[in-house]
């Protein structure tokens, strides 16, 4: 009886001890419950760059190299929402964190078959995986997964744990989220996902690195045929179209993520680079479509080429497209360097603020007339770019052909010190070549100038005269207030009439659109920037190296780009300024005495017969013919100045003979140093040694 009573005694101590830890266990379970924090919600994902309507221009990794893209339910097809729930865990809205019959089921299926058949985690369980990064094989990470859920499910919605998980949800490789992934298996964003896109995305999760389409594109479409089969016999979807959708490809690869607007998003980026979204003033339509123009006009301009276009609304300063080069990796045309803002020499480009500034202070008028003649300024002795001179023309007349002489003359007269002052009211910064005060070299191009810039001057000469900051994040307002003029209105509207004129490319119209061409010293920049009553398009071609290409010009290489930009704006244009009050528009014999002639108030200016000069190639330029590829081309040797025949020399040795033209063709014997030299007929002569490969 005695020990009887001792086994219940200790059969009671036992269930006792027993119930004591139960009770400690949940009491743990409970406190760890509790005190379980939620997935931070500030997981790393790669920073977006998005365009002014929200459109995505380009995405950027995270710091280990995965593709996190965030997303909001928002911005998922409802039809995948229902599908991954539905396959997934089917009473998502329902548990606590944990769906005690799916466990029940994989624990009974594991017993019977001997292995594991279903996994019974619930999306939550899943979240908690990711988010902890530990192993759930043991029994005792199964637990802390289950714990973590229930932990999880105290502080986040339903929604809020579904938006989680579907940004950490692996899909293959680096690729993580059902946006990343939607991006890299589609080219498209997860809202406008097809059923067959949809039903292979749900699959890929369960076992990404089996199933991925790029590699195993025979397991992937199985497991997507396995889960429409699911899907259409759960009644989500239609038998009819889960067929339907079973017979579509799974694509054979992956996608590169856009890269629209690259150079301009990386600067986003990198000025603040603890923001997650960033969004452009950029309009995604127009900034797609000029790149694709720009890569294909490249290819055809010839090798080693890029060109970068900036289109700017002038009312607001907002940038609307910015194209930095052919092709970020364009390696042959050096597509890294954004030539947006790269420092370049504008050619002729800046004349129209040297003609402004000369109407404003009054000492010419549009219709005043001026000597084209060979004119010395000191030993400063411009020329024409076509070699020749026109003689008396007017004002208007000497813009629109971008003759040398009459600009270098109204810069002598109003001052290069005034023209850098008003560039820099535009929002410029000239660089000259050294720490000397600009010269008058610096209306032809002696200055180095950002197509920003350029785009930012003529901004102000279509605002009749106002400068406007430009801006590239969306949101942000170009400063109302402190802005000094460039130009008064008279004056500013007087180039608006002027360039409104300009003779546009070979076959090509320029109706209601305001332009000057540029080209640089040695045909290394060609330049156009032209504007309309609402737009500025600005338009750089050439090398980023700066080697010099023949024939290269802002009317050939660079207006056609301009032009063709504007025509993809769309009909959102608006007219040119009318003429502002004080404007005369008057023949020149109605003009005041004083303006019919423009006479420079100096003395020491003289006509000057000029010696010729070597255009092309320029002393010391680097011309690549592709020699090194045994198929090189003709070096063409032009000249200006000076009196024909010429005769042209390479290393002392003659080479030809141009008895009118001012052009020579010559073939090299191979890569090297060569000089090159020329002789007029009045003995005149120059020379320029440069290096052909």
């Amino acid at each position: 009886m005695l020990r009887r009573h001792r086994s219940v005694r200790t059969a009671a101590a036992g269930i006792g001890v027993v119930a004591v830890l139960v009770v400690a266990v949940a009491a743990a379970a409970a406190v760890y419950v509790a005190r379980t924090v939620p997935p931070p919600a500030d997981v790393a994902v790669s920073p977006v760059v998005l365009d002014r309507d929200g459109r995505l221009l380009r995405p950027f990794a995270v710091a280990d190299g995965r593709w996190r893209l965030p997303v909001t339910l928002e911005q998922i097809d409802p039809r995948f929402l229902a599908m991954v729930t539905a396959y997934e865990d089917r009473r998502f809205r329902d548990h606590p964190g944990v769906d005690v019959l799916a466990l029940g089921r994989a624990a009974w299926q594991f017993v019977r078959s001997g292995r594991i058949v279903s996994g019974g985690s619930t999306i939550t369980m899943q979240l908690a995986r990711l988010t902890d990064e530990t192993s759930t094989r043991s029994v005792a990470g199964k637990i802390r997964q289950i714990l973590t859920a229930l932990g999880i499910e105290r502080h986040l919605s339903k929604d809020e744990i579904l938006a989680r998980y579907l940004t950490l949800a692996p899909y293959g490789g680096n690729i993580e989220g059902v946006r990343a992934a939607a991006l890299a298996y589609f080219g498209k964003e997860p809202a406008r996902l097809t059923l067959a896109e949809a039903a292979l995305l749900v699959a890929l999760p369960q076992a990404p690195e089996a199933r991925r389409p790029d590699r195993i594109p025979a397991a992937a479409r199985a497991a997507r045929n396995r889960v429409l089969d699911r899907m259409a016999a759960a009644g989500v979807i239609p038998a009819a179209d889960a067929e339907r959708a079973a017979a579509v490809p799974v694509p054979a690869r992956r996608r590169e993520f856009p890269m629209h607007a690259a150079h301009a998003a990386a600067r986003a980026v990198a000025r603040l680079p603890g923001e997650p979204v960033h969004r452009l003033t950029i309009d995604g339509r127009l900034q797609m479509e000029l790149e694709q123009l720009v890569a294909a006009r490249t290819r055809v301009l010839g090798r080693g080429l890029s060109a970068a276009v900036i289109v700017v609304d002038h009312a607001t300063g907002e940038i609307l497209a910015e194209v930095g080069s052919a092709g970020l990796f364009a390696e042959d045309r050096q597509g890294f360097v954004d030539m947006t803002r790269a420092v370049r020499s504008p050619g002729s480009a800046l004349k129209p603020l040297i003609y402004g500034l000369a109407f404003e202070q009054g000492i010419a008028h549009p219709e005043s007339l001026m000597e084209d003649r060979p004119t010395a300024f000191g030993d400063y002795v411009p020329g024409n770019f076509d070699q020749t001179f026109q003689g008396t023309v007017s004002a208007r007349e000497a813009l629109r052909q971008s003759l040398n002489v009459p600009a270098v003359l109204l810069l002598d007269a109003v001052g290069p010190a005034r023209m850098t002052a008003r560039m820099r009211r535009a929002g410029m910064q000239p660089v000259v070549p050294d720490i000397s005060p600009p010269g008058l070299a610096i209306g032809l191009g002696g200055v180095g100038v950002t197509l920003r810039e350029l785009v930012s001057l003529y901004a102000a000469i279509a605002r009749l005269g106002r400068p406007v900051a430009l801006v590239d994040r969306f949101g942000e307002r170009a400063p109302a207030q402190g802005l000094q003029p460039v130009l008064e209105p008279v004056a500013a509207w007087y180039l608006v009439d002027i360039l409104d004129d300009t003779p546009p490319p070979v076959s090509r119209t320029a109706r209601g659109i305001a332009f000057k061409t540029g080209t640089s010293y040695g045909y290394r920049d060609a330049w156009t920037v032209g504007f309309d009553g609402r737009h500025v398009v600005g338009v750089w071609v050439g090398r980023p190296d700066a080697t010099p290409v023949s024939g290269l010009t802002g009317i050939a290489a660079a207006a056609p780009l301009m032009l063709d930009a504007f025509m993809r704006i769309g009909p959102d244009r608006a007219a040119l300024p009318r003429a502002p009050a004080g404007a005369a528009v008057v023949a020149n014999a109605a003009l005041p005495p004083p303006l019919r002639r423009f006479r420079h108030p100096e003395t020491g200016i003289v006509e000057r017969r000029q010696q010729p000069q070597i255009a092309f190639p320029p002393d010391g330029a680097e011309v690549d013919l592709g020699l090194a590829a045994g198929s090189g081309e003709e070096l063409v040797l032009k000249v200006r100045n000076g009196t024909a025949p010429y005769v042209w020399f390479a290393n002392g040795v003659p080479v030809g003979r141009s008895q009118r033209g001012r052009a020579q063709f010559w073939r090299p014997d191979g890569p090297g140093f060569v000089t090159l030299s020329v002789i007029d007929a009045e003995g005149g002569s120059d020379r320029a040694t440069v290096f052909v490969r």
